[in-house]
């Protein structure tokens, strides 16, 4: 069975582009189906975030309008509250020696925005990560994380190759509209990744060698399924 770090952002807020502090955090579907579906499979997970601090749930994800019914947000609900041992005291980031893991994977929510997009030390990882052929998993907003890994020459690592994300479509008609600082897609593609995203609001998987990304909430089950796959 493979050892599996799941990074997930400890920012509780975003700017948005009028200066105002939109909460945010991750969102409740992708963390808790990828953690599901990769644990239940026998792997272990290990969660990490920037200075080990307890992550914090978007609540907008908890509501059953976004959740899928009531009936599914209680599930997240409590699931939450089974992992909340391993939430309370993630990993320190900084601390993370990634040649102990197989694969990292990302889930999102607008958290990254905020924080893992510019974070050096997840930078680190995704570099050696990727350098010794690990799987590397973000969906949704995971992908923001990508930002950070860049060379010595300050080049962005994931440059030319193929992923997908929470798109600009999603993103101006469901995510967070007009009022969104920054949108991840764009900033992926001026860096150089090569977008391949599917229809708004279905599942959407991309595989790159080492590189799976899904492109928002509906995608993770799909994406952990394929980091199964590939560590199979």
């Amino acid at each position: 069975m493979a050892n599996i770090l799941m990074v997930v952002s400890a920012a509780d807020s975003l700017t948005m582009k009028d200066g105002s502090e939109h909460p945010t955090g991750y969102w409740a579907e992708e963390l808790v189906v990828s953690h599901q579906t990769l644990t239940g499979a026998g792997n272990t997970v290990h969660i990490a975030t920037p200075g080990g601090r307890k992550p914090t749930v978007d609540q907008v994800s908890l509501a059953p309008e976004s959740a899928g019914g009531e009936e599914r947000a209680q599930g997240f609900r409590d699931y939450i509250a089974k992992i909340d041992g391993e939430l309370a005291h993630p990993l320190v980031l900084a601390d993370v020696d990634v040649a102990a893991y197989d694969a990292v994977v990302m889930p999102g929510g607008h958290g990254p925005m905020a924080d893992l997009y510019q974070d050096a030390d997840l930078g680190r990882i995704l570099v050696a990560a990727n350098k010794a052929g690990k799987i590397i998993a973000p969906f949704c907003h995971g992908p923001a994380g990508l930002l950070s890994a860049t060379d010595d020459d300050g080049a962005f690592t994931f440059k030319g190759r193929r992923l997908t994300v929470f798109t600009n479509e999603e993103e101006l008609g469901g995510g967070t509209g007009e009022n969104t600082p920054w949108l991840v897609e764009d900033a992926l593609k001026e860096k150089g990744a090569v977008i391949e995203n599917g229809a708004a609001w279905s599942s959407n998987v991309v595989r790159d060698g080492n590189l799976i990304t899904g492109q928002n909430p509906q995608s993770s089950e799909n994406v952990a399924k394929e980091v199964l796959a590939a560590l199979s």
